[in-house]
């Protein structure tokens, strides 16, 4: 039980196996460091456990395969991507709307978190880091930089120098980092949570919807979405508050009361979800929530990822975020070396803090988009009318989703220049005969309003 011999200088120890965790072990094993990872779960190859329920599938984008392509990973991972080339709006009718993410060839991909989870820590063991489940953190004493856990064999003490916490939205290193003076912190849940469903292959062992899109049934306070999987069928998490509404979860007490919202607000997915009713009553509810805190460093331990900036998943990029950190960070120990941890991590949350707060913000607006906007006219004409500007003047207006999507563009340039092009957009759609007289703007009007816009 004594404490065990100091580390390395160039160990680092990773608390979190996840998927941020996994990459940047990964990264740092191809720096030649010693990396020890920590995961409070079993081994899923060993001793496997359900994940059924809990999970949302990811949406890789442009950020997250480039931090892939960084590592060589790019074509391993590819088998278990479906691409998802837009959004396929179900109306209350059954009718379905096509509404494109960008160019025709710009998807978002659509993957288990499972499946991609343990390609990367197969990967980053292949490389040489030491991955040690059933391994709970217990506290970490900054003055001694000492860290304890709890384990199978009982608790295990060391002493470990250079610590990154990707140990997601609760993390341990985050709140032994509260513990010290002078740290911000704030946690918000927000009044819905979510369900896992499931739409299984077609009775031929085809999709029930089309494959390529992320199909989205939007109903104004609340939603239905389905992301397609390899093997033909759809994980989809509906949306709903908790309670106070006409539709939430509070108010669904059995069969009865779950075939009234399903037949009367999702009618034609209720049609293709056989197991809707096990699932629902088996399945947990989750929680939403947003976390921003700072700073992320302390000496030379750094929070990563959801542990530093837990963000609701209506942009997609939670993961593509922490992935960008991973890269980021590893730009930086490029550039500054092993020999400085404490500088490395105080220029990383310098550069990245204000792009963080950014994607959270937007995805948490997006989110009255998805459940509200996309099912109005004049939001699909809004749309349309972006497009066209991005295929006019490709360099002067690039859609806000397309920026946080499929460019390299800081989160936080981002979202300024969004709020710029919005204002100008209301503006545009202000005219009570924008429906009929929209191919007939003057964009190049438009672009000069925002490149004044822009100057004041």
């Amino acid at each position: 039980m004594g404490k065990s011999i100091q580390m390395k200088k160039n160990e680092v120890t990773i608390l979190g196996a996840g998927l941020i965790g996994s990459l940047m072990a990964i990264y740092l094993k191809r720096q030649g460091l010693d990396v020890s990872i920590y995961d409070k779960r079993p081994d899923k190859r060993k001793t496997p456990y359900s994940e059924a329920g809990r999970s949302i599938n990811m949406a890789l984008s442009h950020r997250g395969w480039k931090s892939l392509e960084q590592v060589g990973l790019k074509e391993k991972v590819e088998p278990l991507a479906i691409p998802m080339y837009g959004r396929k709006v179900h109306d209350e009718h059954g009718g379905t709307k096509f509404i494109p993410y960008g160019k025709a060839y710009q998807a978002i991909y659509s993957i288990s978190r499972g499946k991609f989870n343990q390609l990367l820590a197969e990967e980053a063991e292949r490389l040489g880091a030491v991955i040690n489940f059933e391994h709970k953190c217990l506290n970490f004493d900054f003055r001694n930089q000492e860290i304890k856990f709890e384990t199978p064999e009982g608790e295990k003490e060391f002493v470990a120098p250079v610590v990154i916490g990707a140990d997601g939205a609760y993390s341990t290193l985050r709140m032994a980092m509260q513990k010290q003076i002078r740290f911000n912190y704030k946690q918000e849940y927000i009044s819905h949570g979510y369900k896992e469903l499931t739409i299984p292959a077609t009775a031929s062992g085809e999709f029930a919807m089309d494959p390529n899109a992320l199909h989205i049934w939007p109903r104004g306070k609340f939603m239905l979405i389905a992301l397609p999987n390899p093997d033909k069928s759809f994980t989809c998490t509906l949306f709903l508050p908790f309670e106070g509404s006409k539709v939430c979860f509070e108010k669904i007490q059995d069969e009865h009361d779950l075939e009234i919202v399903f037949t009367n607000y999702f009618d034609d997915a209720y049609k293709l979800m056989p197991d809707l009713k096990t699932e629902f009553f088996k399945n947990p509810t989750s929680a939403l929530i947003n976390v921003e805190c700072y700073p992320w460093v302390q000496d030379q331990s750094l929070l990563i990822g959801d542990a530093s900036h837990a963000m609701v998943p209506f942009y997609g990029q939670g993961m593509n975020c922490g992935f960008e950190d991973c890269s980021i960070l590893n730009g930086l120990i490029d550039k500054l070396g092993t020999n400085s941890w404490g500088l490395v991590f105080e220029k990383f949350q310098k550069k990245r803090k204000p792009d963080t707060d950014a994607i959270c913000q937007l995805a948490m607006e997006n989110f009255v988009e998805m459940r509200d906007s996309v099912a109005d006219p004049k939001f699909l004409l809004r749309k349309r009318i972006e497009a066209k500007l991005h295929e006019l003047y490709p360099n002067d207006w690039i859609p806000l989703y397309t920026m946080v999507t499929f460019t390299d563009i800081s989160y936080a340039e981002a979202y300024a220049q969004g709020k710029i092009q919005d204002a100008v957009m209301n503006k545009v759609m202000a005219d009570p005969l924008i429906t009929e007289n929209w191919n007939k703007l003057d964009y190049e009007d438009i672009i000069n309003k925002m490149e004044t816009a822009k100057a004041v």
